[in-house]
């Protein structure tokens, strides 16, 4: 077993309970880990996960997300990764939403989740 781990992933989201969440949207940064069971042999591609499959499902699903809470987009992420290949037996995903309409002063907000 290992892990694969993308860090850093940047998309424009409109997630989030207010209107000017859903219009005007915001920034989110999404970490990635997943929990491989499989054992990569002869540098063949076939016996491991490919991890470039993993960015372009993901933005995919915060494209198309309208979601009230980051939490239902973690939840439709991981759904979308253990998908995948049967081999992925763990995902985690770390969720920072920027400029929340929060009063206070703090870089982001962070939700960490996995199934």
């Amino acid at each position: 077993m290992y892990l694969i781990r993308i860090h850093s992933m940047k998309f424009h989201s409109h997630i989030g309970v207010l209107d000017a969440e859903k219009i005007v949207g915001q920034n989110i940064q999404i970490d990635l880990t997943v929990k491989v069971d499989a054992e990569p042999k002869n540098d063949d591609l076939s016996t491991t996960v490919s991890y470039a499959d993993f960015y372009p499902d993901i933005a995919k699903i915060v494209a198309a997300s309208h979601a009230d809470l980051v939490e239902t987009l973690a939840q439709e992420i991981i759904a979308k990764i253990k998908g995948i290949d049967p081999r992925i037996v763990e995902v985690k995903v770390n969720l920072k939403k920027q400029a929340t309409p929060v009063n206070g002063v703090f870089d982001d907000v962070e939700i960490e989740m996995e199934d």
